[in-house]
């Protein structure tokens, strides 16, 4: 049998397709039917940076109410407010998932700002999180604010919350910056263990009876996975930090090449979303075919084959490769 198993910030998993963040993993029963899919590991739907501060707002207002009419009173403050159908059941879930399952169970933060993570983050890992996915994309939309001081913001937070928590810690990262490769060794240095290239983000359109924007839910597709596959291809021999590849996974296709080009694991919600939970052992059992079929051994034996730096020339995964494409489009065959 060929044995796919590997290390994901540093956890020891089965073998390398996990459950992306999606409405998938949202609760006890849906984590427990991706464990019995055969989901390596699940990321839970994110915990957003605004519920955060809306309940810190909420305590803050319950701390200042009636506090006048006692001055003397200065010690009393009444227990952290919690919405049981928000954060609370949030962290319930991490607790009862870490209790019935045996896979790693990864929390999910998304924000951009440092302020509201410590405290929550040390809540998590109380809660039994393996580890934390940080999703710190925003839309710059504040157009005085330089890309520096964006990618500034983001490593304050990453450190914030490398400093308040233990746990494993991997940053979710959008392809937009100028230069990914320094920003990730930025990262690095900043606390992060790992890397989850790339977010892929939902914008919206616009709806002409209405004349207002509208959402727009795309689910991938498997062309998208052409800048991450460059990108951990570049990263795989230049940094420690764990490798994750997301986005168009579809079929046990894109997974052989992102383990080519070089990640760790390769994570999957949409394929998910389209064919259901079950999904994830067809995709386990294509890769383990694949593998036999190749001659390989095990994962290691084929995974960063294609890496930049075990290329004779990184051409073909750079500029060059933009003429070759353009000199050999067929128009008849499109």
């Amino acid at each position: 049998m060929i044995d796919l198993s590997t290390t994901y910030l540093g956890l020891p998993l089965a073998h390398p397709v996990v459950a992306s963040a999606s409405p998938l993993g949202r609760a006890l029963d849906d984590i427990r039917r991706l464990e019995d899919a055969g989901a390596a590991a699940v990321v839970l739907p994110s915990i957003y940076e605004e519920e955060v501060e809306a309940e810190d707002a909420i305590t803050l207002a319950l701390v200042e109410q009636g506090s006048w009419t006692q001055p003397e009173a200065g010690d009393y403050f009444p227990a952290r407010y919690r919405d049981t159908g928000g954060l609370e059941a949030r962290l319930e879930t991490i607790r009862r998932a870490r209790e019935a399952c045996d896979i790693p169970i990864i929390a999910s933060l998304n924000g951009s700002a440092p302020a509201g993570w410590v405290e929550f983050g040390s809540e998590i890992t109380q809660a039994g999180a393996s580890a934390i996915e940080l999703n710190i994309y925003r839309v710059p939309a504040d157009l005085t604010e330089s890309g520096e001081q964006v990618e500034q913001r983001w490593l304050d937070t990453v450190a914030a919350v490398r400093a308040a928590v233990a746990l494993p810690l991997a940053v979710k990262l959008g392809p937009w910056l100028s230069s990914p490769g320094h920003f990730a060794t930025r990262l690095v240095d900043a606390g992060a263990d790992g890397l989850v290239l790339f977010n892929r983000f939902y914008q919206p359109d616009i709806d002409l009876v209405t004349l207002t924007p509208k959402p727009d839910l795309q689910l991938s597709s498997p062309y998208e996975i052409r800048q991450a596959l460059l990108w951990i291809a570049l990263l795989r021999d230049r940094t420690t930090a764990s490798l994750a590849a997301t986005s168009g996974v579809e079929t046990h296709a894109e997974v052989v090449k992102y383990l080519l080009a070089g990640a760790d694991v390769v994570m999957t919600a949409s394929a998910l979303l389209r064919h259901g939970p079950n999904h994830i052992g067809v995709l386990r059992d294509r890769l383990a075919e694949w593998i036999e079929g190749r001659g390989f051994s095990d994962i290691g034996a084929m995974r960063g084959r294609l890496a930049a730096d075990r290329l004779e020339t990184t051409e073909p995964l750079l500029r060059a490769q933009y003429a070759d494409i353009l000199l050999s489009f067929d128009r008849d065959a499109s």
